[in-house]
């Protein structure tokens, strides 16, 4: 349920006038409602004052209690400084003068990602014919779950063996990989489903949830015995380091992710395994030190007595 705001007809018409504004700039649907919900949250946050009446010390008050109190994450904190500074060139107006707002760091959490061998589990275990395709495809094709939800039955290529990822983020095409153990299983899907528009089709044709996507993804994993919280973006964090460990290159990965930078695609250098796993530790070879060096009888603490 929608929160009902405690604006003003004057706000809501400058909000309304900065939506257009932000459409005009053909940002993604996702970046406007985002954008507009949190300057909202800052416009109602300060609602005792005109919106030319705000100033920077209005702004560092709602960092500081707002987000705080309500544990925004620095993810949204950062999305809200960026929303912010696009609002002061639309609205300049306010008294918001020569502010210097900085982004607060990323946090360097790494992103988890699942074995192949809980992937394969976990579409073993998924019975559903419908969640079963939409988890193997968003695996093994590296697909964000938006993408995957807007995907039209005209952008699958079997032929080619490639899916057109179209307007993805940032407004780019791109083709992914499909991959051929799926093609039985998409067979299959298309015979019982018969879909007509969308690849996956909720009711009435229209595309399906990604909240939808979600919750059954979570009864996968339960039924998987993957006691770890996995979303549809770590299968594509899997298919990422999966790739990596296969000794594809970055620069080929980077373009079947769709990133923007090579610095986004660096990240999985950190996740893959495949030289971490040849490093040998200290303590394995400190102990193979001395059994070869004719000490096999060594009766060595780590062993106990």
């Amino acid at each position: 349920m929608i929160r009902k705001r405690s604006l003003d007809k004057k706000q809501r018409l400058i909000l309304n006038n900065f939506f257009k504004y932000l459409r005009g700039k053909r940002y993604s649907m996702n970046t406007i409602n985002t954008y507009i919900y949190l300057v909202a949250d800052f416009v109602e946050f300060n609602t005792e004052k005109s919106i030319s009446q705000l100033n920077n010390k209005d702004v560092e008050l709602f960092i500081e209690n707002a987000m705080s109190t309500r544990q925004f994450s620095i993810s949204t904190q950062r999305q809200f400084i960026s929303a912010l500074k696009l609002f002061i060139v639309f609205f300049p107006d306010s008294q918001i003068t020569n502010l210097q707002l900085t982004r607060p760091k990323k946090s360097k959490k790494l992103p988890e990602v699942l074995s192949t061998r809980e992937v394969l589990r976990l579409i073993q275990v998924t019975q559903n014919l419908k969640h079963r395709v939409i988890i193997s495809t968003l695996y093994s094709s590296g697909l964000r779950v938006g993408e995957l939800i807007n995907l039209r039955l005209t952008d699958i290529h079997i032929g080619r063996m490639q899916i057109h990822i179209k307007q993805a983020k940032g407004r780019k095409d791109r083709y992914v990989v499909l991959a051929n153990s799926c093609l039985e299983l998409f067979q299959s899907y298309f015979l019982t489903y018969k879909p007509k528009h969308y690849f996956v089709e909720g009711p009435k044709g229209k595309p399906y949830s990604a909240s939808s996507i979600r919750k059954f993804l979570k009864r996968s994993c339960l039924l998987a015995n993957i006691n770890r919280a996995i979303t549809p973006h770590k299968l594509r964090h899997s298919y990422a380091t999966h790739l990596l460990e296969q000794g594809v290159s970055l620069r080929h990965i980077q373009d079947l992710l769709g990133h923007s930078k090579p610095e986004t695609t660096m990240i999985y250098t950190h996740l893959a395994r495949k030289d971490l796993l040849q490093v040998k530790s200290p303590l394995d070879q400190a102990i193979e030190d001395l059994i070869q060096n004719g000490n096999e009888e060594q009766n060595f603490p780590i062993m106990g007595e």
